[in-house]
């Protein structure tokens, strides 16, 4: 039965992955929170995730014109340095407090996207419909 659940939580992290939201922001707590798996290895098994989804979804998005290549290097070189730091330092951090810093990290995320989509209610409400 856990391997059905494992595989059901895979599917669904990759679903959202691909859509672009982020699958390791379900990925992570379905794996913590409903199938007991450390912080570390939840984290680590997104980590190992998305480079399936993302080799899956970039040819997929820059074929539907959603990819913008400009200063694509720009973005890729430190992106790489950072998650390479990043998880060298998540290795040596203690579970709980990744489990935090995961937690305010998706807070700050709720947060930015309720901004956002009051933003773009607001401008939509300013424009106004005509008929």
């Amino acid at each position: 039965m856990s391997f059905i659940l494992y595989l059901l939580s895979g599917a669904l992290a990759g679903l959202l992955g691909g859509m672009g939201m982020g699958g390791g922001t379900v990925l992570i707590p379905i794996l913590t929170i409903f199938l007991g798996v450390s912080q570390h290895i939840a984290q680590a098994t997104n980590v190992i995730a998305f480079l399936p989804m993302a080799a899956f979804a970039l040819p997929k998005h820059k074929k539907a014109g959603y990819l913008k290549t400009e200063g694509l290097a720009y973005v890729i070189i430190p992106a790489l340095i950072s998650s390479v730091l990043f998880s060298l330092l998540a290795s040596v951090t203690d579970g709980e407090a990744l489990r935090k810093l995961f937690g305010a990290f998706l807070i700050a995320l709720a947060v930015k996207g309720l901004i956002s989509l009051r933003a773009e209610f607001s401008s939509s409400k300013k424009g106004g419909k005509s008929a």
